[in-house]
């Protein structure tokens, strides 16, 4: 699919499917709580469809599909028949106020244990975190040989790809050096220090990462699988032999190899591999031929598949899984209120803020890697949409609750002048707060990282 249809795609499918089950939180302990819903609405603005229940609420779908509503019975918006006053919200215990507004957050929350406990119980891929560093970066001058294995990151052990770089991602923020242990190919430890310190102020995460340099490290050539009639078949290769060179040049690593033949064939098809295969090695002679896999751009094959880097699945059982879900869960919960907390103290830049086109770029990308990758996606979109409706901004969720907190307090509901006021506050802040993220997604499309 067209990167621009797939993001367009994918973001209607995240929002329909986290926002519907938000709203769905509100609507469900409205109605049981007694309350009336009058409207269950997926969208804002005009209605392109919808449909009256049994119950006489109105549910639709509305033309712009940024959010969503639940429009209860309420004495403020209109006269309310007495036949339904005690249907109506402002009537109801402060308890059920509070639990009807936080019942959105609470449900998206809820949404995020469910997605990560699938994705472990599907299996979520990963790679072990074998590194290398990119030529005068960071990480290479903090002494990053390739074929590292990342051990501990600032103390903590590690031992997935995505562990090491959501624990590295962190430290980025707040620039602060950071120890790490590693082992070499042959199992020796370091103890190394990467000096975030050195990071310029005010970047983003993505600017960060490209001056680490930390990469996951490509595997040796090694041969997985050759097919059937062709050069590396005909010529003798065998599934665990390792490609030393081509023509005489030293192959790297797997990356490396595609390349090496790339240039050796553009000279003469005719190639000379040196193989190891049980220790010794052994030269192979065989024709490369021009192809277009997958119908991509013609290059020049042998016709073998390579070793994949080492994989490091997490693969569990409901119970593991539920267990693994909630530690997830709470570990994105803290570092997103880190996150928070180090922009609003000046310690990490706003550019670290995404919008709807960098939601719509994620969702595609994560939906094209799978649908573990996806269900982690909908998970973390999921907390974050629940943590952002409980800060205590007026018109959202938080807000309310702070309405009604100040109630508690003072036994009497916030006067409706200041609930006036509090819109506006709320609208000014939101909307500054989402033009930030519309400008810096549209910043990283024109001057990427």
């Amino acid at each position: 699919m067209n990167p621009f249809f797939g993001s367009v795609f994918w973001l209607a499918v995240t929002l329909g499917v986290l926002v519907t089950f938000h709203e769905f939180g509100h609507y469900w302990v409205a109605r049981r709580c007694g309350v009336k819903v009058l409207r269950f609405s997926i969208g804002f603005g005009n209605a392109i469809w919808k449909h009256i229940g049994r119950d006489g609420t109105e549910y639709q779908i509305a033309a712009i599909p940024l959010g969503g509503y639940v429009k209860m019975l309420d004495a403020r918006e209109g006269e309310v028949d007495l036949a339904l006053r005690d249907q109506e919200f402002t009537t109801q215990p402060i308890w059920k106020r509070i639990a009807i507004v936080a019942a959105g957050p609470g449900f998206n929350i809820i949404f995020t244990v469910v997605a990560f406990w699938l994705m472990f119980v599907l299996g979520r891929a990963d790679y072990a975190p074998v590194v290398t560093a990119a030529p005068q970066s960071m990480a290479a001058e903090a002494g990053i040989q390739p074929g590292d294995r990342l051990l501990t990151v600032g103390g903590e052990p590690v031992t997935s790809w995505s562990g090491s770089i959501d624990a590295i991602a962190n430290a980025l923020l707040s620039r602060t050096p950071l120890a790490i242990t590693v082992s070499d190919r042959n199992g020796a430890q370091r103890s190394l220090v990467l000096p975030l310190n050195r990071l310029p102020a005010g970047e983003d995460i993505g600017h960060y990462m490209g001056k680490l340099g930390l990469q996951l490290a490509p595997p040796p050539a090694i041969v997985d699988s050759v097919s059937p009639s062709d050069p590396a078949s005909l010529a003798g290769l065998r599934a665990g032999d390792k490609i030393l060179s081509v023509d005489g040049i030293a192959v790297k690593d797997s990356s490396d190899l595609g390349k090496q033949i790339g240039i050796a064939a553009a000279k003469s098809p005719q190639l000379t591999l040196e193989v190891e295969r049980h220790g010794k090695p052994m030269p192979f002679s065989m024709t490369a031929r021009m192809e277009s896999p997958d119908g991509g751009a013609p290059r020049w094959v042998i016709g073998v598949t390579q070793v994949a880097p080492e994989a490091a699945t997490q693969h569990y059982g409901p119970l593991k899984a539920l267990i693994e879900s909630f530690n997830l869960t709470w570990q994105r919960t803290t570092d997103t209120f880190s996150m928070v907390g180090k922009m609003l103290t000046g310690q990490a830049s706003t550019k670290n803020m995404i919008g709807v086109i960098g939601i719509a770029q994620a969702a595609n990308m994560s939906a094209q890697a799978g649908l573990d990758r996806f269900l982690e996606f909908l998970g973390l979109v999921s907390l974050s949409l629940a943590i952002i409706n409980l800060l205590p901004i007026p018109i959202l969720d938080g807000g309310h609750l702070l309405y009604y907190l100040i109630e508690l307090i003072k036994g009497s509901p916030v006067s409706e002048r200041t609930m006036i006021a509090g819109q506006y506050v709320g609208i000014a802040l939101l909307f500054t707060l989402m033009g930030l993220a519309f400008y810096n997604d549209i910043h990283r499309i024109i001057l990427p990282s």
